[in-house]
């Protein structure tokens, strides 16, 4: 009796484990790119290296980051191999699919991360041979969502106009993660036509991005004026709108960095221009977005918003405007720039910490793996 019960035992820890990521959506992904942007944000901080200590935190904080990414991808592909079927459901759900392009984002925070601060306990050339196969990978993963989730939007989906959201731009902001994560690769390409082949890339990614995001935002403002705010556990994906103005704000003040020596004049020069020209418009309706978010926010807080794995919106779109602002603070020398990346910083470390608690705490108790209530 005891021989035959052996072989029916051993499987059952593959299978509790197997279990516990069925309910493993994409979202999760959201998780290592909040907590990898706080890394890469504080280190562009202006006056950063005179403050003691901050340089090895924010290390730190990228290693949590490669650590949550790379058990989040060995979990994903478990739910992959053993629960294909709640997998094809996370496609076929419009509420779900948008999410698929946290995977390329959280690749690229990663490896820009790595060149950023990582490289003080990796060493530069590790560091850059890990940035460019993550910049690779989540390059390709997000062209390939930007292209995926709108056509299930459009073919398999089945959507009412008081379903647009914010989330909708999460495929979309995809290449303009790569667009403002490139050009730290370009300086350390060989001399000629590569460097500048990729950093041409990289605009060519910011306009796919941000002509696409034009396209989606106004669907999104529609939605709130004729139907009101979104529901309690939505709201917070209203700071999703900060990523694409942060990040395209980043993405022209990396490109403009690198231009230099890369490709020929004026356009290297055309670039640091056009980054401050267009940063600073940007960056003051990215201000004005925040207000409207964080009313709304409070709003729904007064309401009875619980926490949700939505809240690390709070995260990553704001690190996008720090980073932005950190470029403008180069560019025009204005201490104005220097107090809002700041700011901007103390939010983004504020809502970090909170997220990363209480997910922790949900991890704990099993509420947040769990499968939906019916």
């Amino acid at each position: 009796m005891v021989t035959a019960a052996q072989p029916l035992a051993l499987p059952a820890p593959r299978h509790r484990r197997a279990a516990a990521v069925r309910h493993l959506g994409p979202n999760w992904y959201a998780c290592v790119m909040g907590t990898a942007i706080v890394a890469t944000a504080g280190a562009g901080l202006p006056g950063a290296a005179h403050i003691p200590g901050l340089r090895t935190l924010c290390a730190t904080v990228w290693a949590l980051s490669s650590v949550l990414l790379a058990t989040l991808l060995g979990a994903r592909a478990l739910h992959w191999i053993h629960h294909r079927d709640q997998a094809r459901a996370h496609l076929l759900d419009p509420a779900v699919a948008p999410f698929h392009g946290c995977l390329a984002m959280a690749l690229l925070a990663v490896g820009g991360g790595a060149v950023a601060v990582g490289r003080d306990w990796t060493g530069t050339g590790p560091a850059v041979a890990l940035d460019a196969v993550l910049f690779t990978a989540g390059t390709v993963a997000g062209l390939v969502a930007a292209v995926a989730v709108p056509y299930l939007m459009v073919a398999r989906h089945r959507i009412e106009p008081v379903q647009a959201g914010p989330v909708w731009l999460l495929p979309l902001v995809a290449p303009m993660v790569s667009a403002a994560q490139g050009p730290f690769l370009v300086r350390h390409l060989p001399a000629g036509q590569p460097p500048e082949t990729l950093l041409f890339a990289c605009l060519a990614l910011f306009g796919l991005s941000l002509l696409a995001t034009f396209v989606m935002l106004p669907l999104i403002v529609a939605r709130l004026i004729t139907e009101g705010p979104l529901p309690l556990a939505l709201t917070p994906t209203l700071f999703l709108v900060l990523g694409p103005l942060g990040q395209s704000t980043t993405a022209l003040g990396t490109s403009a960095d690198a231009a230099h020596g890369v490709v020929p004049a004026p356009y290297d020069h055309g670039l640091g221009v056009l980054a401050v020209l267009y940063g600073v418009p940007v960056t003051g309706f990215a201000l004005l977005w925040l207000a409207l978010a964080a009313a709304l926010v409070v709003r729904a807080r007064r309401r009875g918003m619980g926490f949700t794995m939505t809240w690390w919106a709070f995260t990553f779109p704001v690190g996008t405007c720090v980073t932005g602002a950190e470029v403008l603070a180069r560019r025009t020398g204005l201490a104005a720039f220097d107090g809002l990346a700041a700011g901007l910083y103390g939010l983004l470390v504020a809502a970090w910490g909170v997220a990363a608690v209480l997910t922790a705490r949900g991890v704990v108790s099993g509420e947040l793996l769990a499968g939906p209530r019916r």
